[in-house]
């Protein structure tokens, strides 16, 4: 039986089987970068948190960002992952773990014409939340600040059109402004 351990829903049973089927879980999209939940930290007593990225064809995830208290761990399910992780680009076929790790500026995308999907493991958790706290003021800009600064987000919206330009991406992110930390 599914759990809808995705969906936030208070506490979990950690001693009954837990079973996430495809599908289950809420689900959010910013242009070609979705956010299906998929395990929360209160599952895992806050050690880390489970969320499904599928990405549209060259779509890029996110501007340039660096987190200052979780790790992250992405799992190539599908497709090709490109990744910028400090100064190095990364491409990472299916099967294969990109490890980005915090205070290091990175991001991902897409890097090629068919989707991709990845599994993205948040250490320790909590981060899952942002997601849920973007859908939710999306597209209103003028929350970001608050929403960078509670999550100990740094982030450079100015990044998108060089990394659309470099990498052949496109983005459904608002116009950029100014680095926001």
């Amino acid at each position: 039986m599914d759990k809808g351990v995705g969906v936030g829903s208070g506490g979990v049973d950690n001693s009954a089987p837990t079973i996430i089927s495809p599908g289950v879980g809420a689900s959010f999209a910013i242009g070609g970068f979705g956010i299906d939940w998929k395990i929360d930290g209160v599952a895992s007593g806050g050690r880390f948190s489970v969320v499904h990225h599928p990405l549209a064809p060259r779509a890029l995830a996110a501007p340039l960002h660096r987190h200052h208290r979780e790790d992250e761990y992405s799992y190539v399910l599908t497709g090709r992952l490109g990744a910028l992780l400090g100064e190095d680009v990364v491409i990472a076929e299916p099967g294969t773990w990109v490890f980005k790790p915090r205070n290091q500026w990175h991001t991902f995308w897409n890097a090629s014409d068919v989707p991709c999907e990845i599994i993205e493991l948040i250490s320790p958790a909590g981060f899952e939340d942002y997601f849920r706290e973007l859908a939710a003021i999306w597209p209103d800009q003028s929350k970001m600040p608050a929403l960078l600064q509670k999550y100990e987000l740094d982030m450079d919206p100015a990044s998108v059109p060089d990394l659309c330009t470099r990498f052949g991406l496109s983005s459904g992110r608002p116009a950029p402004t100014t680095p926001v930390s």
